[in-house]
Formats: structure tokens, C-alpha cells, sequence
């Protein structure tokens, strides 16, 4: 008998992977954190894909708000729906284009508890290279760099 063709139930999530998913996610926020911070955001480049991944965004959602998304308008059936079929068109685009990815609510701000929304793969690339070319996450690096220097008192 197939394993995938038992009842979901029968499985159990394994903490060790969702630890190392966890700590996946965060590392890769951070470098992207640091590199935004440290880099013109314009001309990073995230992807092989990105001009056609940005044309495709904003023709498909022309009006979505770039500089604090709601998570809950984000993920309500409605936008689901409208997503769904986004993220598919790039399945054989960008590698990992499902992988879950950790996304800053506020473009303003950096990654916190408060800030952060899980999103797919693609999501978060669709939503940043908006962010990027269109100059929301400029504020970035006169906020955040260079780093303040600890004191050493």
C-alpha cells in the first residue's frame, strides 16, 4: 500500500524537520535583511526570473499595497484565489516556488515576531521585487545601516 494514499491522520508532524524548516527560514530572512540594508535595493537581483515574476505581479495585482501588508487580507479565500493560480504559472519557474518563506508585514520594519508573515516562495518574491523596484524598501538602509556599534561599556 502507498503511503501517501493513507489518511492524513495517521501522520504526525516531526519537530526535528519543523525546527530545521524554522531555522531555514530565519537564516534566509536575515541574509535578505542584511543584503536590502546593505545594497541599493534596485539592483538586487533574487531570481534568473524576476522581470518576469514583477511584470506578472503588478498585472495581476495592479493596486496591491507594498509597504504594510495585512496578513489577514492577504490570506482571506478571496486572495487565495487570485494567488493560487500566480504561484502556479512559476511551479517550473523558480525553484522551492512553494517553500514556505518568511515575509515582513510592515516594509518599514525588520523581521520580529510582530512583523512576520509566512507566505510561499514565489509570494515573497513577487511582493519584494515590487518592494525593491519600486523603491519601498529604500528606507531600509538609512534606518537600519551601518548597524549601530553596541556600546562597550
Amino acid at each position: 500500500m502507498d503511503v501517501l494514499s493513507r489518511p492524513a491522520e495517521e501522520f504526525e508532524n516531526d519537530q526535528a524537520v519543523e525546527t530545521m524548516w524554522a531555522i531555514k527560514a530565519f537564516d534566509h530572512a536575515e541574509v535578505y535583511f542584511n543584503i536590502l540594508c546593505s545594497v541599493d535595493p534596485k539592483l538586487l537581483k533574487l531570481t534568473p526570473v524576476d522581470d518576469i515574476i514583477y511584470k506578472v505581479f503588478r498585472e495581476e495585482f495592479p493596486k496591491m499595497e507594498l509597504e504594510v501588508i495585512n496578513e489577514n487580507e492577504l490570506k482571506s479565500t478571496k486572495e487565495k484565489a487570485k494567488w493560487r493560480p500566480y504561484c502556479e504559472r512559476f511551479k517550473t519557474l523558480v525553484e522551492d516556488y512553494s517553500f514556505g518563506t518568511l515575509l515582513r508585514a510592515d516594509a518599514k520594519e525588520d523581521y520580529k515576531e510582530e512583523n512576520t508573515i509566512l507566505v510561499t516562495r514565489i509570494q515573497f518574491y513577487a511582493i519584494e521585487l515590487a518592494r525593491n523596484r519600486e523603491g519601498v524598501n529604500d528606507i531600509l538602509r538609512k534606518k537600519f545601516w551601518p548597524k549601530p556599534q553596541e556600546n562597550l561599556n
